[in-house]
């Protein structure tokens, strides 16, 4: 969520440093900005990932059933997200196109990148919180001792 947020902040500084160039219509031209305004962005992406992908793991061979272990792991390395992104892509430049101005249009330099990096922001926090609820209601399961893993019985 945090990346999204300053993904969105970086493209709205990309756009106005474009803007102040009058590079708006020329989306070929080089604006005058440096690489490294995209570091916090990547830092808080890998970041955000190396946690991930640990606790996945960490779910998926721990708490999911013998038979759903593999399936569960597949899930995630496949990329199931990056199915439902594509998705996400194609309902918002349907809905956006119909409106007028397309927010993932060919010139990037015109177009809203930002308000998308927005909605994605967005959609993590409701992805957080669904997730904290799902987290709030789970046991955690039996281990062989009779307790449960959280150590609560």
């Amino acid at each position: 969520m945090l990346s999204m947020v300053v993904a969105a902040l970086v493209e709205t500084a990309r756009v106005n440093t474009a803007s102040k160039h009058d590079l708006l219509d020329t989306p070929k031209a080089i604006v005058s900005m440096s690489i490294w305004w995209l570091v916090s962005q990547y830092v808080l992406i890998g970041y955000g990932d190396c946690l991930a992908v640990v606790g996945l793991q960490e779910l998926f061979y721990d708490q999911m059933p013998e038979e759903m272990r593999s399936i569960g792991a597949a899930a995630y390395i496949v990329g199931v997200g990056s199915f439902l992104n594509t998705a996400l892509i194609s309902v918002v430049q349907a809905i956006t196109s119909r409106h007028g101005n397309e927010w993932l249009g060919d010139n990037l330099n015109r177009a809203n990148l930002n308000y998308f990096y927005w909605v994605l922001a967005g959609l993590s926090g409701v992805n957080f919180c669904v997730y904290m609820w799902i987290a709030k209601g789970n046991k955690g399961k039996e281990l062989e001792m009779g307790s449960y893993l959280d150590g609560k019985e």
